[in-house]
């Protein structure tokens, strides 16, 4: 009698403990707007900056990107407008979207951002622009149910955020330094001339700055075109971005 009733409260404690272990950790169903006003904004010595999305996905990706809480394209434009002001002076700034593609290859979820950023005279000749450019891989979720899958498109689009973020400053500081404009604030530091590390997931990570006065000269000299990757002296500082 007593093993009858002993195989009858296992019996109905297995479906319970195997739905235990089947469960996990609760998925993610609320997916807060990400935002970067927290970071320090980038001031160009120009009227404006306008922000172009240039990017046309493909079927299958847009329908990821329909699919994702957050589409790339739309955080990207989103820092743009929270991180890079002009100061006023001649001239102007298109910040282009080129690439924000999410991916199914296999068994792996694949995203990548490409943006520039040029800058023109009064008269609207380009003397200048940055290139930023990150991407990550991760393993899609093995329960491939919809909030699973949502969850890992909004992770994925964050880390690249967090990438670009960094990126993006690093490579305006190297391309167009005699661009940036700083006010009497404090806590200003200039780029590295070495490029960010890049982590096992091709990710970078933000380094420590040297801290210097800031540049508090006059609008650049437009005569001489800036180029991409070129090393120029005393390049004005910018306050590293620590992304959380």
């Amino acid at each position: 009698m007593k093993h009858t009733k002993l195989l009858a409260m296992l019996t109905l404690a297995a479906p319970l403990g195997l739905a235990a272990c089947s469960s996990g950790p609760p998925v993610q169903t609320s997916f807060p707007e990400l935002q970067y006003t927290y970071l320090p904004q980038i001031t160009l010595k120009v009227a404006n900056v306008e922000v172009r999305d240039e990017y046309q996905p493909g079927p299958e990706t847009a329908q990821l990107i329909d699919d994702a809480p957050e589409a790339p394209a739309a955080v990207l434009e989103r820092m743009a407008h929270e991180r890079l002001i002009g100061d006023g002076s001649p001239g102007s700034a298109v910040f282009v979207i080129k690439r924000a593609a999410l991916d199914q290859v296999g068994d792996n979820l694949d995203g990548t951002m490409s943006v520039e950023l040029s800058v023109s005279t009064s008269n609207g000749e380009r003397v200048g622009y940055a290139d930023a450019t990150v991407s990550r891989s991760v393993t899609a979720p093995s329960n491939e149910t919809p909030d699973r899958i949502r969850a890992a498109l909004y992770d994925l689009t964050k880390e690249m955020m967090a990438d670009m973020n960094v990126e993006l400053q690093y490579q305006i500081q190297k391309s167009l330094p005699e661009w940036l404009a700083y006010g009497p604030g404090a806590g200003m530091a200039p780029a590295s001339m070495t490029p960010p590390p890049y982590t096992g997931n091709n990710g970078i990570e933000a380094q420590p700055l040297t801290t210097q006065p800031p540049d508090t000269g006059t609008s650049p000299d437009t005569g001489t075109p800036v180029v991409p990757g070129q090393t120029l002296p005393n390049a004005p500082p910018l306050p590293s971005p620590q992304v959380p």
